[in-house]
């Protein structure tokens, strides 16, 4: 039987740190205080096999150290600084690696450090706080462990930073980073070499299932990982530890290691893995869990593996706090506590009719994704369908993968083509898990939307609750199990209707593509004329799926950058594509290469001017202009040859922009003096290089917006909305509500929204 009373100590110091972190001041001053007043009488009362002393006293250990390091952030000379918006000379410990995200103006170069001295305002001192260091692209580049000097304007920061440092000028290095952070350098540069000559993909998974370095990976290969419940194979997870400390292990009794010296190899094995995969929190969080995970496999495993589930928690939240609030930590501690309490009672019940090495293969997966799910709703707004089966087919490569491609690495430190050879079965096993996502993501209903807000999720936990009652009792009959499981594929590989949806009378739908454009002009029955695929297929796809389109007569791409052209494929699933026109300017190349990759030929460019019907659609291409000048100062050349569309449907005018920007709009808005119309596609996405004067003079009812949610662009920018909404339109963005479909009412237009 599992002992639970250590996990209460965890349970108790996770509530500790969240009381801290998440409740006002007062509220959680209230709590805490009343916690330590039931401690202070059990303790005067001898009440020691109290089941509550226990966790109230980790409560409030914990709840106490969150708040002395709140304190010390809140107070420090740093933050009072950043406040000021001041300009100081700091003294910088790098403790991550660098990351480049994008900036509303270019690349930004993001690293997590300390500081450890500081001067500003004529005073200097000496402390130690966090930092996120956020630097232009062509600031030097150190890697971690290094220590420098530099001056910064510090800014106000969010969470557990004292500020945001925004460099200026040049650093200067104080010290390199030392023999153990050179030594895993050494060994992830050689994971990386080892792999250096296979298949695009697989050469950056087999990093990141080693060492958690997905730096390099295809965004839509993890978006695949993410759809099919694999994403915790992309990042440093309690599974790479088990499996690289195990190996270790066995590899120790093979050369004759016993005893506590076995002990001690394991410490090794995990301090290793700790500083090669980088000692940040989530890196020690996931030993943590692996540890865990290594101990639930010994003797009495169960017991012993709870035990230390429990008391694992509570150290590293009297470290590291503010790893209660961050989703990682939840996930991990969530699938352990599940693999440890779940798993085995569903074990014995399959046992009884499946071989017992079946029985764990279901079991594990299944119990996790079932702990993990109503967090994992809450971050993605989806429930995976196909999860459970895509962790079991994915499975048996993960070891292969993780532990040759380590040793690959290893070896290749000596001698490079045997750390190729040694490493090759684990690129092959990686294609393996590659495969698996992309098949998994493919489903038709590989996820379920999902509400997160609290009444869809108490309704998801509940519902997970009653999974666990329930589910020995399924799975202890054949018949049960597999009438279950048969129902699962039925509802993955159909395509659920949406009630409602398409609305009768709709003219035209801006589908939810994410960050890029994907339009649909009605044509006729089951019949569209699409403008843009949008960046990813299975949106575009499912969008015509839920529209009923399975002919598109004409397919028109704007421009050839990604978030406008990646989706192609999509369109031609399963469904008759006829003429495709695309703008004359084939820039940049990726894109039109892929757009010829997927449609065996080349798009067409349009006849500029010449007005045609298609089925119920009429359309007029009125940009680029023969001759016109599409480098704008500071534009984008592609963006400014944007196909503008100019199309009637059932009456309605619409006008569909692309992405062309301020110096193509005032060119339009000569040529097409007076021009009014019911519908406007906000160019670019709504970003703020607009002519205002245009696009308001239009006299649209109706704005459309295809935006990402959370995009890192600043669309749409508010003062474009704001102007769009004064001069009488209604702006409707696919962020906020999912596809729109505008429908004609009454002679005008209306807008329904799917979302």
């Amino acid at each position: 039987m599992p002992d639970l009373r250590a996990v209460a100590l965890g349970v108790g110091a996770w509530a500790g740190a969240l009381v801290v972190l998440v409740l006002p001041g007062r509220v959680a001053l209230a709590c805490v205080l009343g916690a330590l007043a039931l401690v202070l009488v059990g303790a005067v009362r001898r009440w020691w096999s109290a089941a509550w002393l226990g966790p109230l006293g980790a409560l409030v250990a914990v709840a106490g150290v969150a708040a002395l390091q709140q304190a010390v952030v809140a107070t420090s000379p740093v933050t009072a600084l950043a406040t000021d918006r001041a300009v100081a000379t700091l003294r910088l410990d790098l403790t991550s690696d660098t990351r480049v995200v994008a900036g509303q103006h270019g690349d930004l170069q993001v690293v997590r450090a300390r500081v450890t001295r500081v001067e500003g305002r004529g005073s200097a001192w000496a402390l130690d706080v966090p930092v996120v260091v956020m630097a232009d692209a062509d600031w030097p580049r150190h890697p971690l462990g290094t220590t420098l000097d530099t001056a910064a304007r510090l800014v106000p920061g969010d969470g557990d930073v004292a500020a945001l440092v925004r460099p200026v000028g040049e650093p200067r290095v104080v010290a390199e980073p030392g023999v153990w952070w050179d030594a895993a350098a050494a060994v992830r540069r050689s994971v990386r070499a080892a792999v250096a000559d296979r298949d695009a993909d697989a050469r950056e998974l087999v990093p990141a299932l080693v060492v958690g370095d997905d730096g390099g990976l295809d965004p839509d290969l993890a978006d695949d990982f993410r759809t099919t419940g694999l994403t915790h194979l992309l990042a440093v997870s309690g599974t790479n530890l088990t499996l690289v400390v195990g190996f270790l292990l066995v590899l120790g009794r093979w050369v004759g290691v016993r005893g506590r010296w076995l002990h001690v190899l394991a410490g090794v094995g995990i301090a290793g893995f700790v500083v090669t995969a980088r000692a940040e929190p989530s890196v020690v969080r996931a030993a943590a869990m692996g540890t865990v995970a290594l101990v639930g496999m010994g003797g009495n495993g169960r017991a012993r593996g709870t035990r230390t589930l429990g008391v694992a928690v509570l150290l590293l939240l009297l470290v590291w706090p503010r790893l209660a609030v961050t989703a990682g930590f939840a996930l991990s501690v969530l699938a352990t506590a599940g693999i440890l309490l779940l798993a085995p009672v569903w074990r014995d019940a399959l046992t009884r009719w499946t071989p017992r090495w079946v029985a764990e293969a279901v079991s594990v997966p299944l119990a996790a994704q079932v702990a993990c799910t109503p967090v994992v709703a809450a971050l993605s707004g989806q429930v995976s369908l196909v999860a459970v089966a895509a962790n079991l087919l994915a499975a048996p490569a993960v070891a292969p993968a993780t532990v040759l491609g380590l040793a690959g690495g290893l070896i290749g430190l000596v001698w490079g083509p045997a750390g190729e050879l040694v490493a090759a079965p684990a690129a092959w096993s990686a294609s393996w898990i590659i495969a698996v996502a992309r098949w998994g993501a493919g489903i038709p209903t590989a996820a379920v939307a999902w509400g997160t807000g609290p009444l869809a999720l108490a309704v998801l936990v509940s519902l997970c609750l009653a999974m666990v009652v329930l589910a020995p009792r399924v799975l202890r009959h054949p018949a049960t199990s597999l009438a279950c499981a048969g129902l699962l594929v039925v509802v993955m590989l159909v395509r659920p209707p949406s009630p409602g949806w398409p609305p009768a009378g709709w003219v035209l739908a801006m589908c939810d593509v994410g960050q890029g454009d994907g339009l649909v002009l009605r044509a006729g029955a089951r019949a569209a004329v699409v403008v843009d695929a949008g960046p990813d297929p299975m949106a575009i796809d499912a969008c015509l799926d839920r529209l009923e389109v399975t002919a598109v007569p004409l397919l028109v791409l704007t421009h050839f950058h990604a978030d406008h052209v990646d989706g192609v494929a999509g369109v031609l699933e399963g469904r008759h594509v006829g003429d495709v026109e695309g703008t004359s300017l084939l820039d940049p190349v990726g894109g039109v290469h892929a757009v010829g990759s997927a449609l065996g030929r080349a798009p067409a460019p349009p006849a500029y001017g010449v007005a045609r019907t298609v089925g119920d659609v009429t359309l007029q291409e009125v940009w680029p202009r023969p001759g016109a000048s599409l480098d704008g100062s500071g534009e984008s050349a592609p963006n400014n040859a944007s196909v503008v569309v100019l199309a009637q449907v059932r009456g309605l005018r619409v006008l569909l922009t692309g992405d062309v920007e301020p110096s193509a709009q005032s060119a339009l808005r000569r040529d097409l003096a007076g021009l009014q119309v019911d519908v406007l596609k906000v160019p670019h996405h709504g970003s703020r290089h607009q002519d205002l004067d245009w696009l308001t003079g239009l006299g649209a009812a109706v704005a459309l917006v295809s935006v990402g949610e959370d995009n890192d662009y600043g669309h749409p920018a508010p003062d474009v909305v704001a102007a769009l909404t004064a001069a009488g339109a209604q702006v409707w963005r696919t962020d906020l509500s999912g596809d729109v479909a505008v429908v004609v009412r009454e002679g005008g237009a209306g807008v329904v929204a799917r979302g």
